[in-house]
This record gives C-alpha cells, structure tokens and sequence, in this order.
C-alpha cells in the first residue's frame, strides 16, 4: 500500500477546491513573465496565494513549455515547524495536493540519504507548508514529474550546496528554492531591505544575506553557492510584497522571484 503524505494547508495557503485552484494559477500564471531560456532553477515565495501567488507565478511563468524537458523537480525549504539538524528528506512514496498526487524520486532520496547530514524525518514535512504550496504551480506547467523534497533546519549553505551537487542532474532537473523576504516591516523598510536581498541575490553573495532578510536563506546560499561554481547568473523576475498585493502596508511580508540560468 502506497504512503502518501496529504495536503496539509489546502484550504488555508491555497483553494482546497480542484477546480477554484486550478483555475487560480492558470489565472497568475496568464501574466506575461517575459520570455527567455528554461532557468535551471528558480526561488519563489511560499505564502498564502493570494499574498505571494501573483509573484511566484512570474518565475514559474518562465517555465512554460518546459513540460516535455523537466522530468524530476529538486524542491527545497525551510522548515517552520519543527526543530532539527541537517536537511529532512520524507519515507513516503507521494505528495498529494487537489490536483492530485506526485511521485517522489526514491532513487534520488537513497542517494542522499546517505550523506552525512541528511535524515528521514517524517514529522518535519508533515503539516510544512514552504513545499506544498510550491506543488500546484509545477502540477499545472509540468504535468507529470518526480519530486525531491528537502526540508533544511539547522544547517548551512554549504550543506546544501553538497546536496545540491549530487542531484544536479541535467536539463531534466529543475531546482526550486522555496523563500520569503522580510517579514513583518513597515512597507519602505521591506522594501529597502528586499531591494538589498535581491541585489546580493543577483551578485552570487550569501554573505550578505541576513537571518531577518530571508526565511530560506540558507537554501539559498546552497543554490548561490552551486550557480557561482557553474558560472550561471541570477536574474529578479519579480520583487513585491504583500502590502503590494493584498495586505496592509504597516505590517508586511516580502516576495522576490528569480530564475538562475546561464545567460
């Protein structure tokens, strides 16, 4: 009997209704992104759709027709809800969502399971929402493909970028960083501190990127860290946040979306 792992935040991040959400996305991904090569990976938000949505459809708009070319998503996180070491891959055999299931690659979660600083920890991607929400949006571009979904606690870039490595792959390997911006600032804060995330972003500069400028900025460094070794560039696709889109400009949450690519 197949383990599956249920939509945890349907209903809450996102529509739990097939229908209604499915034709949300397609709604945010109608959004002219611009045109451009197939990046090798992308960072978008992970907030509830009607905050974050619009501007995570702006990188995953650069992935329209790439459903013939991407076969398995490597998609990472930061975890919310539970505290540990290292990076969390699940034991289970799919994700599920509204739109239904996805098949996780078990070849490549043996592969890394047996690096030094991976475990299988159930309870940290049990009620996670910074991958789940990421699932509709590859469900409705690429249609049928297996997913890698990491979860990194309390670790570093560098162990990331070692994960990273081993799951690399070719054009057949999408790489997906799940992250917010600033959280809870004032709209002009947020928006200068973003400016300055998205700015050591685009420059391959982790350093730069503090604990309050990004909740996934160790994911991130991993993937600055891969890209600058590859010679791949950054490029911001979009930068909002949610005063921008539907909450209060006194206390908001901050969006970037970027796509990482060889030109």
């Amino acid at each position: 009997m197949e383990n599956i792992r249920p939509a945890a935040v349907a209903g809450m991040f996102y529509p739990d209704d097939p229908q209604q959400l499915r034709r949300m996305v397609e709604k945010y991904l109608s959004v002219d992104s611009g045109k451009g090569e197939i990046p090798k990976a992308i960072i978008a938000p992970h907030a509830g759709y009607i905050y974050s949505g619009p501007v995570a459809a702006t990188a995953y708009g650069r992935l329209k027709g790439a459903a013939e070319r991407i076969s398995r998503v490597v998609l990472i996180g930061p975890a919310h809800r539970v505290y540990f070491k290292g990076i969390a891959v699940p034991s289970c055999d799919k994700f599920a969502t509204p739109l239904g299931e996805v098949s996780l690659d078990q070849a490549a979660i043996k592969q890394i399971s047996q690096l030094p600083d991976v475990q299988v920890l159930d309870e940290a991607h049990v009620y996670e929402h910074s991958l789940e929400v990421h699932l509709p949006f590859l469900q409705t571009l690429l249609k049928s493909f297996r997913l890698v979904p990491l979860l990194a606690g309390d670790t570093t870039g560098e162990v990331v970028e070692q994960v990273l490595d081993a799951l690399w792959g070719g054009d057949e390997t999408l790489i997906v960083i799940s992250s917010d911006l600033s959280h809870y600032h004032d709209y002009a804060t947020a928006q200068a501190m973003d400016s300055a995330t998205s700015k050591a972003i685009e420059n391959l500069a982790p350093q730069k990127i503090g604990e309050e400028d990004a909740c996934g900025r160790v994911p991130i460094a991993g993937l600055l860290g891969a890209a600058r070794r590859r010679g791949l560039h950054v490029k911001t696709v979009d930068l909002r946040n949610s005063g921008d889109t539907a909450g209060p400009r006194d206390r908001v949450v901050g969006y970037g979306a970027y796509v990482v690519q060889a030109n």
